[in-house]
């Protein structure tokens, strides 16, 4: 194994045991934080470091996690019925099954009636902790979107992004998996939980 790879497999092992315990907060502070400890400036992929960072989460955290997968998973189905006339889909590490100590279940949904949302969520029993709208300039074109925070009877954060109807189905690329976010729909979910209910989506 040459010096450079190797460096750049230790940069991605730091970088992820950083993120893991909070010490840093976004993949790019990372890398530059883990190069500067170890005397290099070999940066590792985003990928390197969120295979790293799925490594320490087994490491550190062991079968409870896969365990607590499984509730997240479940309890996300629950809430993506609730929204169901939303295009619900199921995103971040839930879908992926990376999920670590602290994570959320993330799910958007697609309408141009955003206000209904959160009556639907309260009418369903869920708890808003607070409502944010964002505004993100993508290739010059401004795309905005409501984010509502919440949390669910078991008191797992859960973050529901509202995009416009026709954002649905338009493909996005993740910027840490270099791959298409292709997420879960409900009837993928309850396939997957039916089946193999800790499958992971994360690119071999």
């Amino acid at each position: 194994m040459s010096s450079g790879t190797d460096l750049k497999r230790r940069v991605a092992r730091e970088a992820a045991t950083l993120l893991y315990f909070g010490a840093e907060k976004e993949y790019k502070q990372a890398k530059l934080r883990a190069a500067e400890a170890l005397g290099t400036h070999f940066l590792s992929s985003n990928l390197a470091v969120a295979l790293e960072l799925e490594k320490v989460a087994e490491e550190n955290e062991g079968e409870a996690r896969k365990t607590r997968l499984i509730q997240m998973r479940k309890e996300a189905l629950e809430v993506m019925q609730l929204l169901s006339r939303f295009c619900p889909v199921l995103i971040g590490s839930v879908w992926r099954g990376t999920i670590k100590r602290g994570s959320d279940i993330d799910i958007a949904i697609y309408t141009d009636t955003p206000e209904q949302v959160a009556t639907v969520l309260k009418a369903g029993g869920v708890k808003i902790a607070k409502t944010q709208w964002t505004t993100v300039n993508k290739k010059g074109t401004t795309i905005e979107s409501l984010h509502i925070h919440a949390q669910t009877t078991a008191k797992h954060c859960l973050e529901i992004t509202v995009r416009a109807a026709d954002e649905a189905g338009k493909k996005r690329r993740c910027e840490t998996f270099g791959d298409e976010l292709r997420g879960l729909n409900i009837h993928q979910l309850e396939k997957v939980l039916a089946t193999h209910p800790t499958q992971q989506f994360i690119p071999q």
